[in-house]
């Protein structure tokens, strides 16, 4: 089986990292980004835009996927985005984006490439959750956020149960705070020191995928927090 890695949201902090991790690895990475946005993935082998969150684009993305490359080793799905707003504060809108950049872009790269997953018997989805999603202490005060992620911890206990049998694996990678440029922007009084970096995150999907004995794990990655 070939080492092919599929990577979403390969541009972002997170992305990158992942990105330059599995190449160092000997992995084939192929990555999606935005389309129209300019963005690049400078580390991987192969770059397409695709709108992981229509379900059309995905599902053409898919078949010629299978076409150029076959069989399928492991989709790390890190598309995201943060929204901060209590219960009151927080409109339908902001739930319907946070829902489609968090859950959507998740379960529809998931669902697409399922098939050719259970085709193989074998192959891996790592998911991105979140603390603030397990922490109501926390999703009080980012809702629209907690509820998006939360479900994609949902989508991973469900995909556990559908691939029962095989030999496809789903782990969670759960970070508190990530140590990105934007976050630093946002919170620039905060200390730094205790907040996760995507290359921590990024080792541990490498650790998951690569010990045959770790089978549908939830990582928690809270740095100093």
């Amino acid at each position: 089986m070939s080492r092919n890695i599929v990577i979403t949201g390969a541009a972002g902090a997170l992305g990158a990292a992942v990105v330059e991790k599995f190449k160092r690895e000997g992995y084939y990475v192929i990555a999606l980004v935005r389309p129209e946005a300019n963005e690049q993935a400078k580390e991987a082998d192969v770059t397409y835009d695709v709108d992981v969150t229509d379900e059309q684009a995905v599902s053409d993305f898919v078949k010629e996927y299978e076409v150029q490359f076959g069989d399928l080793e492991a989709i790390a799905m890190l598309v995201g985005g943060y929204t901060p707003g209590d219960l009151e504060s927080t409109s339908q809108q902001d739930l319907t984006r946070m829902m489609q950049l968090n859950f959507f872009s998740a379960f529809t790269v998931a669902s697409s490439f399922l098939p050719l997953l259970k085709k193989q018997q074998r192959g891996a989805l790592l998911f991105v959750g979140a603390r603030t999603a397990l922490d109501p202490q926390e999703g009080k005060s980012a809702v629209a956020y907690a509820l998006s992620k939360r479900m994609v911890s949902a989508l991973a206990e469900i995909v556990v149960e559908e691939v029962k049998g095989t030999d496809i694996k789903t782990h969670v990678f759960v970070p508190s705070i990530l140590d990105s440029p934007a976050n630093r922007t946002a919170m620039p009084a905060a200390d730094f020191s205790k907040w996760v970096s995507p290359s921590d995150i990024a080792e541990a999907m490498h650790y998951a995928l690569n010990t045959p004995a770790l089978t549908n794990m939830n990582f928690t990655l809270y740095g100093g927090i």
